[in-house]
């Protein structure tokens, strides 16, 4: 565990409000440690920092004292957290080669699985239903083939994702745009739990950080960052997941992107992304293999289907775009109920979705 003087040290370097991360680098690689910094001559600090810099390294930071006593409590509070710095040799050396690798990394789990070999699956907060279960399949084989599945913990394909890598060896991690002493949003307290059991919660930000806009955009480079590749499952066009794998492209790691319908808002994104050149999969081992990582069992394409499935006329007519009960009457040629009857049957046998607007979609079947 970091000693207190060190934390210290990074605490006060982190939340000193004239030195951002560019500037803090800067002067570590210059003075090779806070205390260095902070033990510095003036002259040799105004060599590398601007007045303005030089003046606030010589003053603790308002909240620095209420700061570093919660964040020391909050580590003796369990064997389960741990704050890594840029100087840590445990530090994830994936991040170490991004070009904006954060000073510090608050975590609430095992700390090992940052070292480990990870995919990152990101996607809508509103996903289809078979989008979210798209996205908990994928999981559930990368982390029963022993890769890492990180994501953001948000609602939609992050949670999805989350569920199905913490049922595998592999693991997940959370990285998170809140302090570690709270969780966002509150209906993932339980997963968060489970994740901090087979997996890790990681954040930069300092405890008691809130959940402000600007901290999700933010740390999608921290998700990019951990992943040898990152998979888009759904998104809009306008989705934060396409800064995830826009960040991932700069950083030179793969992204992969699976198709949707052409007439559903959340697979335009993922169409942006494959006419941009990020690779269209349809099965996990597809991702596996564009790796190189051995996997662990083969598992059904997204939107694959039973034998059985395949030879009920209502699912045929159904398809996997969502679709009108008025539709569907004119292509079955059941009467409308006839055919709700039949549609319920399907919803509770886990086959059919019902969306908003009364619409249905057919769902993949293991």
């Amino acid at each position: 565990m970091i000693e207190r003087d060190e934390l210290a040290a990074w605490l006060r370097l982190a939340e000193t409000a004239q030195i951002g991360p560019v500037a803090a680098r800067r002067l570590l690689a210059a003075f090779g440690s806070p205390q260095g910094i902070f033990e510095a001559e003036p002259s040799a600090l105004r060599e590398l920092a601007s007045p303005a810099e030089a003046s606030a390294l010589r003053q603790l930071p308002e909240s620095f004292a209420a700061q570093l006593e919660k964040t020391w409590g909050w580590l003796q509070a369990g064997d389960d957290r741990t704050v890594l710095t840029l100087g840590d040799p445990a530090y994830p050396s994936a991040l170490l080669e991004t070009a904006d690798p954060p000073l510090m990394l608050y975590v609430m789990g095992d700390a090992g699985f940052l070292r480990r070999p990870c995919i990152a699956i990101v996607g809508s907060r509103n996903p289809t239903p078979q989008g979210a279960d798209n996205a908990r399949a994928f999981a559930a084989t990368f982390s029963q083939a022993g890769l890492t599945v990180v994501s953001g913990l948000a609602l939609g394909i992050d949670g999805a994702a989350h569920e199905g890598g913490v049922c595998g060896p592999g693991g997940t991690i959370a990285v998170v745009g809140t302090g570690l002493d709270r969780v966002y949003p509150k209906r993932h307290h339980e997963l968060a739990h489970r994740i901090s059991r087979n997996g890790a919660l990681v954040s930069e930000y300092p405890l008691g950080m809130p959940p402000l806009p600007p901290n999700f955009p933010k740390r999608n480079r921290i998700i990019a960052g951990l992943a040898g590749g990152t998979l888009v499952v759904e998104a809009a066009l306008q989705s934060g997941s396409l800064i995830t794998a826009r960040l991932a492209v700069e950083m030179s790691r793969e992204v992969f992107a699976i198709p949707g319908s052409i007439h559903s808002p959340q697979s335009r994104g993922c169409h942006a992304l494959i006419k941009q050149g990020a690779k269209l999969v349809d099965s996990a081992q597809d991702v596996l293999e564009e790796l190189h990582w051995p996997s662990a069992a083969e598992e059904p394409a997204a939107g694959g289907t039973t034998t059985a499935a395949a030879r009920d006329p209502v699912l045929a007519a159904l398809g996997y775009d969502p679709t009108s009960l008025d539709a569907l009457c004119a292509r079955t040629g059941y009467a409308p109920s006839e055919l709700s009857a039949r549609l319920l049957e399907l919803e509770l046998a886990g086959q059919v979705a019902r969306l908003p607007g009364q619409l249905f979609q057919r769902l993949a079947q293991g």
